[in-house]
Formats: structure tokens, sequence, C-alpha cells
């Protein structure tokens, strides 16, 4: 008797769970992705910037970077010249590097002279992370002394401490 009753236990479990689940639910098998990415929704901020905040450079040929902390989208950006400085002559659109962080964008700057970035002022658009979050609002000031900085790309790229993969210039294939 004890041998038949250990030996029905299973079954009566088995059919416990059947009875318990949904009727569809032991019929149609259910699609799971092997992996959900979840957008981060901090917005990011910039982590690192050359010029540095108050940083003091030589004239000439610049390569502006900015780093945000997180992965960014390719496609926004967003910046302007802010109150107390002006903008520097630059580019139109600055490229993101293979790090997905970090921004470059060439620009040509004036001796003895105060600049002021203001980046996502704007209430709309902007850098955004790849998960659409906008970018938190921040103020850049740099100044160019009377040196003469770099004149060419090579130099603007040794002076921000880049490499030749890191050109400000997006190359169509």
């Amino acid at each position: 008797m004890r041998t038949l009753v250990l030996a029905a236990l299973p079954a009566l479990f088995a059919s416990a769970a059947l009875a318990a689940a949904p009727p569809d639910a032991a019929i149609a098998p259910k699609t799971v992705a092997p992996v959900t990415v979840m957008p981060r929704t901090d917005p990011p901020k910039i982590a690192s910037s050359f010029p540095a905040s108050g940083q003091v450079v030589a004239a000439g040929v610049l390569i502006l970077h900015i780093t945000f902390d997180q992965k960014m989208d390719e496609k926004g950006f967003a910046f302007v010249a802010a109150p107390g400085g002006a903008m520097p002559k630059c580019l139109n659109t600055p490229r993101l590097l293979n790090d997905e962080k970090t921004f470059v964008l060439l620009c040509t700057t004036l001796p003895s002279s105060s600049y002021a970035l203001a980046f996502n002022a704007a209430p709309h658009g902007g850098f955004a992370n790849i998960g659409g979050t906008r970018a938190v609002p921040a103020l850049l000031r740099f100044a160019t002394s009377s040196d003469v900085g770099p004149r060419n790309l090579d130099d603007a790229l040794k002076v921000a401490n880049l490499t030749g993969e890191d050109v400000p210039i997006a190359i169509a294939p």
C-alpha cells in the first residue's frame, strides 16, 4: 500500500499543476527574447571635456571634445554660444567616436579670447543617450592665450590627446 501511494504522488502533482494553469498556457508556446535591454533613465551628464571648463589653451585649430557618462545617440546634439563668451567657429555637426560616449568637433579659435558654450540649452532635442533620455544642460567656458597654437589637424589631435581614429570629420564609406 505504501509503495502505491508514493508512486501516485508525481502523477497527482502533475495533474494539479495542469489544473492550475490556464487552458491556453499548456498549448501555446511563448517566445521570449534571449536579452532584454533596459535603457538608462538617469540623464547623461558630461564627464569630461577638452578644453576643460576654465582652461586656457593656445589659439588656433581646436578639436573640442565632450565625453558623457553613458553611451549616446549620434544623431542628437545641441550647442550654442552662452552669455559671457563667444562661440568658436566650428563645423555644424560633431562626430561621435567609437566609444559611443565622446563627441568631437573641429573648431578654430582666436588669440586672447573667451568662449562659452551651452549644451542642451533649448527645452527640446539635443544630446541624448541611446535610450532617448536627454542629457543634463551644461555650460563650458574656456579662454585662449596669445600663444600660437595648432595650425593643422594633426597638431590639434596631439594637443587634444586624440589619435588619428578620432578625427572630428566623418568620412562617408
